[in-house]
């Protein structure tokens, strides 16, 4: 009798903890396919990986979330002039805030995403970027997603054609930035701002108010200065100066995602013509009014500022 009772006293605790057990296992959120699941076991993520684990954050996006990441594989990180090598020069801090403007503390599938044009969205690293949804695809900083909602347990992936920029200071700084191959432009801002018959807001406008600037090259500035027959920006009249610069600046964020066949109206009046095609590999052009049939590449766009965007081109808009 009393082995009868221990049997049935045994199989009650057995049960017991079975059912404990299956509870435990229903309450609890279950992982197995995490965005770092992901990253890691997909091959053309192998930067991206390198950049997750150097900037500790493999077991955060192993976590709950949820999260959305805006994603660029290795061909992506390319485009942006971002390898392995890239990744190893820089520190943890920075690779961290770099992955964290590419993520959102949030899941957003592709049909969710906000129409825009250019709807600001909050990242994890507390930064803005801006998304636009249409029939094209979807749009962050006005560059493509290629390949959407890729599904983990904890969140959504989209595959970026190329990764963002994260904005290091306003479009002043960006263009003062070494490296940038800008610095005929600001020589030539400069001179505006600062001299009699200059417009003295010009640096302050350029710095605060929310634009989009088609920046020429210093090569473009070269070309223009050959053309007067000048050596030198300080000998182009200081009026001149400010008609051609103001005329290379648009109002509100236009990324390359934005801009379409036809004028394009500046901000301080008359219009460029875009054409997407005809520049050179087919690339996009602009082309001021008093530039005749030469056209201007824009060699560089999406260019992320704290105050509005850039696209580089390689020959000055003449109004």
């Amino acid at each position: 009798m009393k082995t009868s009772f221990n049997k049935i006293l045994l199989a009650a605790f057995v049960g017991s903890m079975i059912s404990l057990a299956s509870c435990k296992k229903d309450d609890d959120t279950v992982i197995t396919n995490t965005v770092t699941d992901i990253v890691v076991n997909t091959t053309n993520y192998s930067v991206l990986e390198e950049a997750v684990v150097k900037a500790n954050l493999a077991a955060t996006l192993s976590g709950v979330g949820p999260f959305t990441v805006f994603a660029p594989d290795n061909t992506a990180f390319a485009g942006a002039g971002i390898n392995s090598a890239t990744v190893a020069s820089l520190s943890p801090t920075a690779l961290s805030d770099l992955l964290l403007y590419h993520t959102i503390a949030a899941e957003i599938p592709a049909a969710s995403v906000p129409a825009g044009p250019n709807a600001k969205v909050v990242t994890a690293g507390g930064d803005s970027v801006f998304v636009t949804r249409k029939a094209a695809g979807v749009f962050v900083n006005g560059i493509k997603v290629a390949e959407a909602d890729i599904n983990a347990d904890n969140g959504v992936i989209h595959r970026l054609s190329k990764a963002l920029n994260k904005p290091s200071g306003n479009i002043v700084a960006t263009a003062q930035a070494t490296g940038s191959g800008l610095d005929s432009l600001v020589k030539a801002v400069v001179r505006a701002n600062n001299a009699p018959g200059g417009d003295p807001t010009l640096i302050s406008t350029l710095s605060n108010a929310t634009i989009t600037v088609f920046a020429p090259t210093n090569a473009a500035f070269t070309q223009l200065l050959s053309a007067l027959s000048l050596t030198d920006i300080n000998n182009i009249p200081v009026g001149t100066l400010l008609a051609v610069l103001r005329y290379h600046v648009v109002g509100g964020r236009a990324f390359s995602s934005d801009l379409a066949n036809g004028n394009l109206a500046m901000l301080a009046g008359g219009n460029t013509t875009i054409n997407l095609t005809n520049g050179t590999g087919g690339g996009p052009t602009i082309k001021g009014n008093g530039n005749g049939t030469a056209t201007s590449n824009i060699t560089g766009t999406n260019i992320m500022a704290r105050n509005g965007v850039v696209h580089v081109i390689d020959r000055v808009l003449l109004p």
